[in-house]
């Protein structure tokens, strides 16, 4: 698995190539919470197209090998999956953007906003991560 930190970063090169160009073309940033929520809304077809390239993104990686399905041992209930995702909607209505927006291209125009907000969302999942599989 020696090239796995090789596919690793150039899908990261890619979601960054993604995000610059989104942000030249379209002068929008790449948050993915506020394509979703545009596309919903039935604004900007190319909302929902860039939403089918994440989609056929992750289809084509598979299709070719490039990428693999994550092996679960346990899955949650779905009761707890759907709390969760809840949870994580609010979240990136608080924080007025998502991991993506903020991680990613907030992050690459050195907003402080961004840095807080993603320094946020780490916190939260070191500490989510700690007492779920420590404490509880």
């Amino acid at each position: 698995m020696e090239s796995q930190w090789l596919l690793s970063l150039g899908g990261g090169m890619l979601v960054g190539l993604a995000a610059l160009i989104l942000m030249l073309f379209n002068g929008r940033v790449a948050g993915i919470s506020g394509i979703l929520a545009g596309a919903l809304q039935h604004r900007a077809p190319w909302r929902l197209l860039f939403l089918l390239g994440l989609g056929a993104g992750a289809w084509l990686a598979l299709s070719l090998g490039w990428a693999s399905m994550p092996a679960f041992s346990t899955l949650p209930g779905w009761p707890l999956v759907l709390l969760a995702g809840l949870l994580v909607g609010i979240g990136t209505r608080l924080g007025n953007g998502c991991t993506s927006g903020h991680g990613i291209c907030g992050m690459g125009r050195l907003s402080l906003r961004s840095i807080v907000a993603t320094l946020t969302f780490m916190a939260a999942g070191f500490i989510t991560v700690f007492l779920t599989h420590h404490v509880l």
